[in-house]
């Protein structure tokens, strides 16, 4: 690592660490400090890159790209409902009509049907009880079949659910209308879920929406993001939803970027779903100071996902107007700090203004002894 860049950034931290003691009312009292001062040493935690179109290729490589789901696809093409209690069954004896219950003119299939009752069981003509429940649609007509032929001949019988009730997943959070959604013969993935919902909200986190599942191990909670399954393709992120499943879209309060430092409007930013990169973080706090802002030293800190790293700190010299449209290419991500320091000419000036009223008291003593003399 560049031994200047080292410092600078180690000097940064510092400045950002200690902000508290130099500002009128923001520091913390009583606060006693451990012996071992190494202890306060996070350098060998740092990872500091500079902004190049390298670092960026880097950083782009890692994004989200479209791609497949096979997983996905296999558990749809094996998919089969699976009946349950209080759902209605529709079942029709082909050439006896005495066995099928008509629907009539003012009632639904549903209506009409074989209810399951809560011990898993419906009642049919001649064959009494019937266990359907945890049986597919073909185990079901299969014994219907096999036990009805004991009193007709070959019997043809068609099975179907005439309404579904006893599977369910809840949709909750930043959508356009939460709801409960029904479990049914067709396969339901995440994006048919969102989808029946209305969509997400403006105010939706595209990148933390929380899928609780019921497991024989208890309830697991994945977190899955939208924002490479919409806009980057990436349908590794999509699921097929089961009995039970809770679909979860959080507000958007904690995608935030903070910009501070030499800017003109230090201020708190929130990624929208079209990202934020850190040209238009600066542009929206009206850009850098042109007198006392220091274009060389514009940082990123970000935390590190190394684990033996801390934070990953990235620096653009744009001092050469030309790197500033790297500005343009560097994506940020959620808790990002953005800062812009001063210009050391600029820090001097801060230095003689608070010493001035100093000087000028001591001139006036000065002063004041020169007249008694």
């Amino acid at each position: 690592m560049n031994t200047k860049f080292k410092i600078l950034t180690i000097a940064l931290l510092s400045t950002l660490a200690t902000a508290c003691t130099v500002v009128p009312g923001g520091h913390v009292e009583d606060v006693e400090l451990a012996d071992n001062e190494e202890a306060f040493d996070i350098s060998p935690q740092i990872n500091a890159k500079f902004i190049t179109p390298k670092v960026l290729a880097e950083l782009k490589s890692a994004e989200p790209i479209a791609s497949n789901n096979l997983p996905l696809d296999q558990e749809m093409e094996d998919y089969t409902y699976i009946i349950g209690k209080g759902d209605v069954l529709n079942i029709t004896v082909w050439d006896h009509p005495e066995l099928t219950i008509p629907a009539g003119q003012f009632r639904s299939a549903g209506e009409s049907g074989n209810v399951v009752h809560a011990d898993g069981t419906i009642f049919y003509p001649y064959i009494g009880k019937v266990q359907v429940a945890n049986s597919n649609i073909a185990d079901v007509r299969y014994l219907i079949a096999t036990r009805l032929a004991q009193y007709i001949e070959s019997p043809q019988i068609d099975v179907s659910v005439a309404a579904y009730r006893s599977k369910r997943t809840y949709i909750t959070g930043e959508v356009k209308q939460p709801t409960v959604l029904p479990i049914t013969n067709v396969p339901l993935t995440l994006l048919d879920a969102l989808n029946s919902a209305g969509g997400l909200s403006p105010l939706a986190d595209w990148r933390s929406v929380s899928l609780t599942s019921t497991t024989a191990q208890g309830a697991k909670e994945e977190k899955l993001d939208l924002y490479a399954l919409y806009q980057k393709g990436d349908m590794s992120q999509n699921r097929l939803i089961k009995h039970n499943d809770i679909i979860h879209v959080p507000r958007n309060d904690a995608l935030k970027v903070f910009v501070m430092g030499d800017v003109k409007q230090a201020q708190t930013q929130v990624l929208t779903r079209a990202g934020l990169t850190l040209a238009e973080a600066l542009n929206n706090t009206g850009g850098t100071s042109e007198t006392t802002g220091d274009m060389s030293g514009i940082f990123v800190l970000r935390a590190s996902t190394e684990e033996d790293k801390l934070v990953d700190v990235f620096q653009l010299d744009a001092s050469n107007g030309a790197m500033l449209l790297l500005s343009t290419q560097f994506e940020l991500q959620p808790m990002d700090i953005v800062y812009v320091t001063s210009a050391p000419v600029a820090r001097w000036n801060r230095v003689i203004q608070q010493l001035l009223p100093t000087f000028t008291s001591i001139r006036n003593l000065s002063d004041v002894n020169q007249d008694y003399r």
